[in-house]
């Protein structure tokens, strides 16, 4: 489940539907949809208006974890509070066309609340009494409390420890940066420095790290022919960014 979870965040709401990163076939993108559910996140469409206001206004009032507001806001604090008026006001000028358009993900966002207690706890749950003989206490403690939190917190440390913490190849000036440990708890998502320099690109790193699985997972996609129109920014294009922004002389993992 842990995988699954990941799966629908980082290949799915995240490289797919914010930054249409690369194209999947229909039977896909609801197998993305339902490992997204299975996370217990936000709608898809809360998420992609929220993260696409988090790249253009970046560690500014308009973010809605601004990480120079602390750890603790950043982390989890913006989800216990309302949003600020400046988050409200830039989140209204997010275009969201794109999401508005597709059926498939408006009806998830209408009832995103039914699909979560469905995908996130129901279906998890009874997986784990009938499929595997749990005790039903077991694997409520399981999925819907154990699974949950480490899914949720995993995820959050992007927000966090990722613009926290690191090292800046790309741009020093932002705060976003490069962090292995928070790679390792996303399937490749602390290569954050990289990722706000290049936001369109499905990778998840500059390299094929070993910890970059969904980058993995998108390449065999593209290879069967699940997943094709994938983004990629090209070597002189990275050399030129780095040197146009400066980076900290550090090197892109390998």
């Amino acid at each position: 489940m842990l995988l699954i979870c990941g799966l629908g965040i980082t290949c799915g709401v995240h490289r797919l539907w914010t930054h249409r990163s690369y194209k999947v076939i229909v039977p896909v993108k609801f197998f993305l949809m339902a490992c997204f559910c299975s996370s217990g996140q936000n709608s898809i469409y809360d998420w992609v208006r929220d993260h696409r206001l988090h790249h253009k206004f970046a560690d500014t009032d308009a973010d809605p974890h601004n990480v120079n507001r602390g750890f603790f806001f950043s982390h989890i604090g913006w989800l216990m509070m309302q949003k600020n008026e400046s988050v409200l006001t830039k989140g209204k000028l997010i275009d969201m066309s794109d999401i508005e358009s597709d059926s498939h993900l408006m009806f998830q966002h209408k009832y995103h609340n039914q699909l979560k207690i469905l995908f996130c706890f129901l279906i998890p749950t009874l997986m784990n009494i009938f499929l595997i003989g749990e005790d039903w206490k077991c694997a409520v403690a399981w999925q819907c409390f154990i699974r949950f939190l480490c899914v949720l917190h995993s995820e959050l440390t992007v927000n966090s420890l990722a613009h926290m913490y690191g090292y800046k190849p790309y741009n020093v000036n932002i705060e976003a940066s490069e962090n292995i440990l928070v790679s390792v708890l996303t399937y490749g998502e602390g290569y954050h420095n990289f990722h706000h320099v290049f936001p369109f690109d499905f990778r998840a790193a500059e390299t094929m790290d070993f910890f970059s699985l969904s980058t993995k997972i998108i390449r065999t996609f593209e290879k069967i022919g699940w997943a094709y129109d994938l983004k990629q920014a090209s070597p002189e294009m990275i050399e030129s960014a780095r040197n146009k922004l400066g980076g900290d002389g550090s090197k892109a993992h390998n």
